[in-house]
């Protein structure tokens, strides 16, 4: 992957926080995705939530997996702690870090590929679990590596670029996390900043497992069969020497509309995603209304975006574990050695 980096110069009148610190201080490399990805809205969105806390950089601890949406912790927060993991895995890697230093501030950034099929099995126990994170899907509905393959939160129905339709049926992340007990579920469009970067912030500031499903459009793979400007077409009458791609730059798909409304957002292809916010009569904290109101709306053709369900009484894994209050990597030999009497003690319990 080629690592482009942002120069380290910048105007000294830039806005700051009260750490003194600019939204330069929170970005990271330049970004290598296609021109127009809703992935890069989202890094700016995480960028903005984190200068608007005022989070020192090096508290916060972002993992990932395999994936465009893997590559993007590249992106933002250059300055923090990160962990790139193999497909599908990074939830078991966050629990890991998040049980020896509870201090840090942990981000999963993943994809519905990463998420919804191989790792289909780590999403769902780290939820249950109420690890206390950020999880974030960057969710497309195809696999944008390997060419555009539909991943398996596709609609139903839906083409690729061949115009194969898709005849599985989808799986809704939000959905699930609400079932498997996540105590903090939302769903939001990249190009909605607005929105997105409160449900970021809230997230953040959410003691427990907080899920984000974040609708967000692929720009690579939108051109159509029957056009002679196509990749496969160019590549069909052309005698290939080596294996390119070309992607035309596009403008970022953004939408701005209000609460309790319907939005419909015409992706570059020219499909029509329709787009439905929650207002303020929306009880966030009935579980099974929301996975209700959630299958109500997509049965409508409407994906419903906003925070879908919250336990204000949540708590974390280190609560269900009874873990120690200090980070492991802190505890002295004091702690870690507590004697002959402490071992008599707790052999004693299980007999």
């Amino acid at each position: 992957m080629t690592y482009i980096a942002k120069p380290k110069f910048h105007h000294p009148k830039l806005a700051t926080n009260t750490l003194g610190f600019t939204h330069r201080d929170y970005e990271g490399a330049v970004s290598t995705l296609c021109a127009g990805c809703g992935h890069d809205s989202i890094s700016a969105a995480i960028i903005e939530a984190c200068f608007e806390l005022n989070l020192a950089p090096h508290r916060v601890a972002k993992l990932s997996g395999i994936g465009c949406s893997s590559k993007t912790p590249t992106y933002f927060l250059g300055q923090s702690h990160g962990f790139n993991s193999v497909h599908g895995r990074m939830p078991s890697v966050l629990t890991g870090a998040n049980l020896a230093n509870r201090d840090l501030i942990y981000f999963g950034v993943s994809g519905d590929g990463d998420s919804a099929s191989i790792g289909l099995g780590q999403f769902a126990h780290s939820i249950r679990r109420g690890v206390n994170m950020v999880y974030i899907v960057e969710n497309n509905g195809v696999y944008g590596l390997t060419k555009g393959q539909f991943s398996a939160t596709a609609d139903k129905g839906s083409q690729s670029k061949r115009g194969v339709a898709n005849t599985d049926e989808p799986i809704d992340l939000a959905s699930m996390a609400i079932l498997l007990g996540a105590s903090f579920v939302a769903r939001g469009f990249s190009g909605d900043k607005a929105q997105l970067v409160p449900l970021i912030k809230a997230a953040i500031e959410h003691n427990g497992a907080a899920f984000l499903d974040v609708i967000s459009p692929c720009v690579a793979f939108n051109n159509h069969p029957g056009s002679t400007k196509s990749y496969e077409y160019v590549r069909e009458h052309n005698e290939t020497v080596n294996s390119l791609d070309f992607m035309v730059l596009r403008e970022p798909i953004t939408a701005e509309y209000a609460p309790g409304t319907v939005e419909p957002v015409i992706q570059h292809d020219g499909s029509v995603i329709n787009l439905r916010k929650l207002d303020d009569e929306y009880d966030l904290h009935d579980r099974s209304a929301a996975m209700r109101y959630i299958g109500e709306r997509e049965k409508a053709g409407e994906v419903v975006t906003g925070l879908l369900y919250l336990d204000p009484e949540a708590i974390d894994l280190h609560a269900h574990l009874n873990t120690v209050e200090m980070p492991l990597n802190l505890l002295d030999d004091a702690a870690l050695v507590p004697g002959s009497e402490a071992l008599d003690k707790f052999n004693s319990s299980l007999r």
